[in-house]
């Protein structure tokens, strides 16, 4: 776990992809995206149907290392809204056992927005905490300081001749947009204009290794053109 600042607060990365308050007791994670593999299967793309497991498995995990008394998952939490139904009845009954453990609030996002069951969870579009607006999709004019997801950015760079591609969080002043922790997400390039131009000035890529954050700065295409 490694310390990151945002708007003035003082956050920790769990297992690279999470967020964890400690003022709030609260972790956060965006894009869990549960029941990809079976969203694929029922058009004949077969995939491995361990996603769901293994990121509840890792999600267990990183509630337990922080010690959160509540998860706020940022949307896309199912890779559909009918991915609920789908879901193994072993993993709903280790769901229901989070959600009484902990309080657990699913705001929802653009493939799972007609999202109902919460398992003990609490169901919403977007919230608030703290001062933080909390929604699946960053707003480019936000009033307040926001945590968001949706985008699954990742940080592409050149070491040794290779190219390496790794999750990072984006972070300007005033928004930060956490990478997805789903088993089977993909990713988008942390400098791809359709994150840049929901953020403010100074954008910067911020990937976690075990002991600290690297920091990437961004640039937006207005910054090139000056």
């Amino acid at each position: 776990m490694v310390p990151l600042s945002f708007a003035g607060q003082d956050f920790v990365i769990v297992d690279r992809a999470s967020l964890y308050w400690p003022r709030e007791g609260a972790l956060f994670v965006a894009d869990l995206h549960f029941e990809k593999a079976s969203w694929y299967a029922r058009s004949g793309q077969m995939l491995p149907p361990y996603d769901s497991a293994a990121t509840l498995d890792r999600l267990e995990r990183a509630v337990a290392a922080c010690g959160a008394t509540s998860l706020w998952c940022l949307g896309d939490n199912f890779h559909d809204s009918d991915g609920a139904s789908r879901l193994d009845p072993a993993l709903v009954a280790r769901l229901e056992s989070l959600c009484a453990r902990v309080a657990v609030h699913w705001i929802t996002g653009n493939h799972d927005s007609a999202l109902e069951q919460g398992f003990g969870g609490r169901v919403v579009e977007e919230c608030a905490l703290g001062g933080l607006a909390l929604r699946h999709l960053a707003e480019s004019q936000a009033s307040v300081p926001e945590l968001s997801g949706h985008f699954h950015p990742r940080l592409r760079v050149r070491l040794r001749g290779r190219s390496v591609s790794r999750p990072c969080f984006v972070r300007c002043q005033d928004r930060l947009i956490l990478p997805a922790f789903g088993s089977l997400t993909g990713g988008m390039d942390a400098d791809d204009p359709a994150i840049l131009e929901v953020m403010g000035q100074g954008p910067q890529a911020i990937v976690a290794t075990e002991s600290k954050t690297v920091c990437f700065h961004l640039q937006k295409t207005a910054d090139l053109r000056a």
